[in-house]
């Protein structure tokens, strides 16, 4: 063989190695991209230990059962407050007063109306009684009784305008004392002895403190829970020994706009060897759950964090391993499908991590990253 050829086949034999290691190369830099893993986000939910469901506390302010700014139907001057802050009423007692002579003076004046409308009222009607008489004797046409009839019909008309008017004056006396509508304390008054008052504005403020209202907010993922609750429990600030038993009153049908919660009240009486009183901060929780309720407390998912393969019988979902960040499968028991999921019996224990979205786009070990909880 010539040294030409074999030159030629050298130099054949090194282009193939560098297309094998090259085709090599580009298989293993396709082997490491395939096996490079993505983080990928994901949501997730933390089993909760039930008996922090007791403990859950939701803060409100106390607030009385009936509260009102009392104020005057009529204006005048006020000549007599009889209450101040901190005085206890019973419903019906006199709390304020204004000048009634005004008042008395048309109630004289509407009284006069009235008698002079009802003498007017005696001599028209004399006076047809007379003519109907005379017609029916021939002596008068009867086109004139026509205008007598017309004359008695309207000195009743005055008459019962006169009582009215003076049924709208004895009110308006009666307006000039203003008695408590209910049982209660005075907490603010807002007008002084002798100062001239207008018609509705308010001169003191009265609360019915017997029983306290709270109004707590509910965040939504739970408030379709409170007509299950059928005890209450309330913490005040300033009486941090004493729990008060309350009663859900009132459950609100709209969320907050901006935090995404519903209003409940809450109505409890006032507990003996404490007073409650409208402003003061506290807090509430159910307190129907006992240890035997906590002990067969149910966890509950969403529906989206369960994954089911080709046997339908069988139910998975997928658990985080909080250190290593990474996703595994686990088979459980699910039972009853409730307002916020499915409950899972079997399979679930508290402080695990369960994805709660996109379950069918993950796959065994894949690392991930929790967004929210």
């Amino acid at each position: 063989m010539s040294p030409s050829a074999q030159t030629m086949i050298r130099r054949a034999g090194v282009l193939l190695l560098a297309l094998v290691a090259a085709g090599t190369l580009g298989a293993c830099e396709e082997s490491v991209v395939e096996q490079k893993d993505v983080v990928r986000p994901v949501r997730a939910l933390k089993v909760a230990d039930a008996s922090n469901f007791q403990r859950r506390w939701f803060s409100g302010r106390a607030k009385g059962t009936q509260e009102i700014d009392l104020s005057f139907r009529v204006s005048g001057p006020l000549i007599e407050r009889r209450v101040d802050v901190g005085a206890e009423v019973e419903k019906g007692d006199v709390v304020a007063r204004i000048d009634p002579a005004t008042f008395k003076a048309d109630v004289d004046r509407a009284e006069a109306d009235l008698a002079r409308a009802e003498a007017a009222l005696a001599n028209a009607a004399e006076q047809l009684k007379r003519k109907q008489f005379l017609v029916e004797r021939g002596h008068e046409s009867k086109a004139v009784l026509d205008e007598f009839l017309a004359n008695e019909k309207e000195a009743r008309a005055a008459v019962a305008a006169a009582k009215a008017a003076l049924k709208r004056m004895k009110l308006d006396l009666g307006y000039t004392v203003l008695r408590a509508p209910f049982d209660g304390v005075v907490v603010k008054t807002y007008v002084e002895n002798f100062q001239d008052v207008r018609s509705r504005q308010p001169i003191l403020r009265l609360v019915d403190h017997s029983r306290i209202e709270m109004v707590v907010d509910i965040p939504e993922s739970l408030i379709s829970q409170a007509h299950t609750v059928s005890r209450v429990v309330v913490e005040f600030d300033a009486f941090p020994d004493i729990l008060v038993a309350a009663r859900i009153k009132e459950i609100g049908t709209e969320a907050s706009e901006a935090t995404r919660t519903y209003p409940v009240t809450i109505i409890m009486e006032q507990p003996p060897g404490a007073n409650i009183l409208p402003g003061m901060a506290g807090k509430a929780t159910r307190g129907d759950v006992g240890p035997d309720e906590l002990e067969g407390a149910q966890i509950v998912v969403p529906e989206t964090a369960i994954l089911t393969r080709d046997d339908p019988a069988k139910t998975f979902i997928w658990i985080i391993d909080e250190a290593a960040k990474t996703v595994s499968t686990r088979e459980v028991k699910t039972g009853d499908v409730v307002d916020q999921g499915i409950v899972v019996s079997d399979g679930l224990q508290p402080g695990e991590w369960v994805v709660t979205a996109g379950v069918h786009y993950l796959r065994e070990g894949q690392e991930v990253r929790i967004l929210d909880q």
